[in-house]
């Protein structure tokens, strides 16, 4: 008791327990990559699989007791989320307008140099698009065994089934991958020249050089979800994928548009800027018996957040339209004597 008027002085608050300490939060930030990494192969996507992380640090977080194996413990729940997510994720894919392709990823931030190889290819699209063809426990198990060497031990806890169910699992997925996998990829350095190439030609709008480079059945598949540009069928040959490209590439330039090569998914690809440095679309090319066999636009914005502000692909299209209009008008005049 204190004062004249013998009230209570009040009492401070106990302050708030941290919700992990520092070295959980350390050991955490470690392995992100890796948890990141997982999520996206399981999910094709940027959004979720950051979302799924979150939720993970979430769990890790507030467990009652800090796990054995932070490695074990977190690698198990952000599959167990991802799994959940893709679930639901598949009834939304199917009512998707026009063909669904995964959402671009330019680094990925998990390194480990005894499994690069395993690293590189089932990241790229074509890897991605057939990890869609598994359901979501086999996709799960593919990616923790076969492509970050997960034992089956570890495999196990992390799907919640035996070490038997999930060999075969391991199984039926390699079986549906090898049935869908390119025939022959050029090695980087000649994959990277031959995107060179590619490029080069697109700029100068040479349709014979952009035919040389791509394969007789080329295809062009285009993602806008229904809220951009997009394809109206997946375009199939070397010569009309040629010539749309050229002219494509050719109008975009009449609004400032630029095109920047980029690794997209751990190969060839580039992103597209309209002149206020806005993304409009990405591609991302795959390399098949030393041509190009598919180029993939994606244009749906919602796709393509995480790599900065996204451009109106609408208002572009209507821009470059008008361009057009103008320059056949010009070229008119000019030859009316």
């Amino acid at each position: 008791m204190s004062g004249a008027s013998g009230s209570a002085e009040p009492v401070a608050a106990p302050e708030p327990e941290p919700v992990a300490q520092g070295g959980e939060v350390r050991v955490f930030e470690e392995l992100r990559p890796l948890l990141f990494s997982i999520a996206y192969r399981i999910l094709g996507s940027v959004g979720e699989a950051e979302d799924a992380v979150q939720e993970t640090w979430l769990r890790y977080a507030t467990a009652p007791n800090p796990p054995r194996s932070p490695k074990a413990f977190l690698s198990a729940t952000v599959t167990r989320i991802s799994i959940d997510v893709l679930r639901s994720a598949r009834v939304r894919r199917e009512q998707y307008v026009g063909d669904w392709l995964p959402e671009p990823l330019l680094a990925d931030p998990y390194e480990d140099p005894e499994r690069a190889a395993e690293l590189a290819d089932s990241v790229s699209m074509a890897a991605l698009l057939l990890l869609e063809r598994l359901s979501p426990l086999e996709r799960a198990v593919f990616v923790l065994r076969e492509v970050f060497g997960f034992g089956f031990p570890e495999v196990a806890e992390a799907v919640d089934r035996s070490e038997a169910a999930c060999r075969q699992l391991v199984v039926r997925a390699r079986r549906h991958m090898a049935a869908g996998q390119a025939r022959f990829e050029a090695d980087r350095e000649e994959r990277d020249e031959l995107a060179a190439r590619f490029f080069d030609a697109l700029r100068a709008g040479e349709v014979a050089g952009l035919r040389e480079l791509l394969s007789a059945d080329v295809q062009l598949v285009g993602d806008g979800g229904g809220k951009a540009p997009q394809l109206s069928r997946t375009l199939v040959g070397a010569e009309p994928v040629a010539r749309l490209l050229a002219a494509y590439v050719g109008r975009l330039s009449l609004v400032d548009a630029s095109c920047e090569a980029r690794e997209v998914n751990g190969g060839p690809g580039a992103v597209f800027r309209d002149r206020d440095g806005r993304v409009l679309f990405v591609w991302a090319l795959d390399v098949v018996d030393g041509r190009i066999g598919t180029v993939r636009s994606i244009t749906n914005p919602d796709k393509l957040g995480h790599l900065g502000p996204v451009g109106d692909g609408w208002q572009v299209a209507a821009e470059m339209q008008e361009r057009q209009r103008e320059e056949r008008r010009r070229q008119r005049e000019s030859r009316t004597p």
